[in-house]
């Protein structure tokens, strides 16, 4: 096993792809960098930290991006947002078997604030282009970033999301949380309660990723290989497909029981919104409480359990 998590982008690609079958386009020598950050002072990347190109996967022609985490933790800025664009309007002319896209960012680079949103923005609207036009987008998740801000949201965007249980999706991410409402409503220090609320054994269990693999590229590529070679792979949005996740959404929403308000104390004179868990219930947060409501049996060991037996508990 290799672990997918302490690869580079570019070793993610030579390991996931056919060997020798990746040709990336505006490669670091090109010595296309970000023009905000020299104004700013801060260190380039020569490829803005992301590579694009055309490659093969089992045999079929695909078109791959893949962010570095470890340049400025996988940030979206204009050059970087540019870079997807371009790799997905490509696409639309060409036509390949699919676009993978190995996505490891924190969102939009802040250094470049209203480029980076307006990028991730495009990146969006140009994944719906090629879903409708009938070529599958794939999005793999397990750097050790995570997916979150306008990243989450892109991936929510494919058609379908495969996830290690190292790898984290969300739209906000931990730290954002606890400084915009207090350690008291998500301590992103608490590992355990970041995984069990953003992780892949949480995305598996409610549905919102196609795929839970062992952090292992041979895993991910696999598991990629699988997708496509289902004949729904590529779905393209409609009005019934969206409101049909629109009504899944809204029991999910309503799936856990009601809890007292903030402050206000339940029947029994307990505070059940912030109340610690009791010692060995397991950690019975929101994250257990919502498995347990849609019927995941023995919810509060899922977080010591291994992949294959997480994949076993999802429910039809």
């Amino acid at each position: 096993m290799i672990s997918y998590a302490e690869c580079s982008a570019r070793e993610r690609l030579a390991l996931l792809l056919d060997a020798g079958s990746f040709h990336e386009w505006l490669p670091p020598s090109e010595r296309v960098t970000s023009p905000h950050l020299a104004q700013l002072g801060v260190p380039s990347a020569f490829d803005d930290g992301v590579a694009v190109g055309r490659a093969l996967l089992d045999g079929r022609a695909v078109f791959v991006a893949a962010q570095e985490g470890e340049f400025m933790g996988g940030g979206v800025g204009e050059v970087h947002g540019a870079k997807l664009v371009g790799l997905l309007r490509r696409a639309l002319r060409d036509r390949p078997a699919a676009v993978l896209l190995l996505a490891e960012s924190g969102g939009v680079r802040l250094h470049e604030a209203n480029a980076g949103l307006i990028a991730v923005s495009e990146v969006m609207r140009a994944v719906l282009d090629v879903r409708a036009a009938g070529v599958p987008v794939v999005v793999l998740i397990g750097g050790a970033n995570g997916c979150f801000g306008g990243m989450g949201i892109v991936a929510r965007c494919a058609d379908r999301i495969v996830m290690s249980d190292v790898g984290r999706l969300a739209m906000s991410g931990p730290e954002v949380i606890e400084a915009s409402h207090g350690v008291e409503e998500f301590d992103s220090r608490d590992r355990a309660l970041v995984w069990r609320t953003t992780g892949g054994k949480h995305r598996w269990l409610i549905g919102d990723c196609d795929a839970l693999v062992e952090d292992d590229v041979a895993a991910f590529r696999a598991a990629a290989i699988d997708l496509l070679a289902m004949p729904d792979c590529s779905a393209p949005p409609t009005l019934a497909t969206l409101e049909a996740e629109h009504a899944m959404l809204d029991r999910r929403l309503h799936a856990l029981p009601p809890q007292a308000a903030d402050g206000d104390a339940d029947a029994e004179g307990i505070d059940t919104l912030h109340a610690p868990p009791a010692a060995g219930d397991g950690g019975t947060d929101e994250a257990v409480r919502l498995w347990t409501a849609l019927g995941i049996a023995d919810a509060e060991r899922v977080p010591e359990l291994a992949v294959d037996a997480v994949r076993a508990l999802r429910l039809p």
